[in-house]
């Protein structure tokens, strides 16, 4: 075993759908303009082929991109991150929140642990999902109050202007969304 690290392939699956749907293309178009074959691209989108170099800058050439484009909006091929939890944090009652997800990813989590300003008002633009892990909140959603104890959950779709509170000391909630740098919302005037 040599003490370099080795590097993880990167995934421009994603990326190259991403982009492909962001102009309207249909897979047959981009292997038209590409030269590539439908069912390639379709494994390139699904992560099942990696694009040789020439092969991805005729993907990125017929995406009106460029490689390295693709590449950077491109993710390794896979990733495990540990978040420990703070022991010190645990015998102090201050509020606190603690992001549950390291980096640049489509999925934001974060844990709230206390009270907070109950008066501050979110409206996130991708949906988010609320769970209560212990404890209980007041969560005032599109002029609605709602009460979640212990275990309840909370979905929230992207754009609804919400606030919430905690009624209960060391309360803990945890808040999953989709990241607001991911496109997931759909144009809901269509």
């Amino acid at each position: 075993m040599g003490d370099h690290k080795e590097q993880q392939p990167v995934r421009v699956g994603a990326a190259v759908r991403r982009r492909r749907r962001a102009l309207e293309l249909t897979l047959a178009v981009v292997a038209e303009r590409s030269g590539l074959s439908v069912p390639f691209l379709s494994q390139v989108e699904n992560d099942r082929a990696r694009p040789s170099r020439t092969s991805l800058e005729r993907l990125a050439d017929a995406l009106r991109t460029t490689a390295v484009e693709l590449l950077a909006a491109a993710g390794p091929a896979a990733s495990v991150d540990v978040v420990r939890a703070d022991p010190a944090a645990e015998d102090d009652f201050a509020p606190r929140t603690r992001s549950l997800v390291r980096g640049h990813h489509q999925l934001h989590a974060s844990e709230f642990t206390g009270d907070h300003d109950a008066g501050r008002e979110f409206q996130h633009r991708n949906d988010e999902l609320m769970y209560v892990a212990d404890g209980a909140v007041e969560i005032e959603a599109e002029g609605r109050a709602y009460r979640l104890g212990r275990g309840d959950t909370l979905y929230l779709t992207g754009g609804v202007r919400h606030r919430w509170r905690a009624t209960v000391p060391d309360t803990r909630v945890v808040v999953v969304a989709v990241a607001e740098h991911i496109e997931a919302v759909q144009d809901r005037s269509r």
